[in-house]
């Protein structure tokens, strides 16, 4: 078997293998776009990925920000596939190569979570589930009491509850590496949220107070459900958190139904939403609220 650099020659039979395997994911969410799969591979590379093919297998990647990753490699949704998954094996650890060469040591892959034989190809080389991405179709729900369209009057009290969400996942076991929100960015994010008229921020009050904030916008917001991984026309939640001391109130529950009222009631009938796999709370809750989950966002970090 040889194995070697992606180049413009692999476009044909990297969409061969990218078609069978986002076609058979299709099957089980016929919700994924429909694609020009060979394009997709083709704008990763003018974006400038790099990586590595052989007969029945390739992977691509490209870096993302680097004050938000660290020196990092994402091999997105069209970044990968392979006939034979062992052989993905192959082409990451050439193409790893030279990214670890160049510095690059945080490395994330964006894996259908229906292809066991895949996921267990990337397991294998060392990756783990980091993030999750959920879909479902919108049930009817009635809109709940104690849940009301947050108000420019509310900004403050969102920027007092906004943090809780970043600060529980620097703790155990997320140990994420992402900085907790100042009150400055929270009050920026904030009041970008009002200037649009196709998202809102639900809010559950409590005994006088906001106790929960969900956001919920059109997918095409997110910047993680993107290419392939992006249901055409759908919700997105795109931000959930209650405080602390309500949790277990059915405050969340309550926001949820919410949620689904009103993106129903704007014609959607898809709802994306994405969950850190290492968040016990929203690990659990999420696919408990129906959300099937389309992909994994594995993670290795080689020190």
């Amino acid at each position: 078997m040889e194995v070697v650099p992606f180049a413009e020659e692999h476009l044909d039979a990297a969409a061969e293998l990218l078609t069978a395997r986002h076609e058979a994911h299709r099957r089980v969410f016929p919700q994924l776009p429909e694609a020009d799969y060979r394009a997709e591979i083709a704008a990763l590379l003018e974006q400038g990925a790099t990586g590595a093919f052989t007969e029945g297998a390739y992977v691509l990647g490209k870096s993302g920000p680097v004050e938000r990753w660290g020196p990092n490699i994402w091999v997105e949704a069209a970044g990968h596939a392979a006939s034979d998954p062992e052989r993905l094996r192959d082409v990451w650890a050439e193409a790893a190569a030279g990214w670890v060469e160049q510095g690059l040591r945080a490395h994330y892959a964006l894996v259908p979570a229906t292809d066991t034989s895949l996921l267990d190809a990337w397991f294998r080389l060392g990756f783990g589930a980091q993030h999750g991405h959920g879909l479902l179709e919108i049930p009817e729900r009635e809109w709940p009491p104690g849940v009301r369209e947050a108000t420019e009057d509310d900004v403050e009290e969102l920027v007092e509850i906004g943090p809780f969400l970043s600060r529980h996942q620097t703790r155990s076991p997320v140990f994420s590496s992402v900085a907790e929100q100042t009150p400055e960015e929270v009050r920026a994010d904030v009041l970008d949220d009002f200037t649009r008229d196709d998202g809102v921020n639900l809010v559950y009050e409590m005994e006088g107070r906001i106790v929960g904030d969900f956001f919920v916008c059109p997918i095409e917001l997110s910047n993680a459900h993107n290419s392939l991984a992006r249901p055409p026309g759908a919700a997105f939640l795109g931000f959930a958190v209650t405080h602390p001391d309500v949790r277990g109130s059915g405050a969340g529950l309550a926001l949820t139904d919410a949620s689904f009222a009103w993106a129903r009631a704007r014609g959607y009938e898809t709802m994306v939403t994405d969950w850190r796999e290492t968040n016990l709370l929203s690990s659990r809750f999420w696919p408990r609220r129906g959300f099937r989950t389309t992909f994994l966002r594995l993670h290795r970090s080689i020190l």
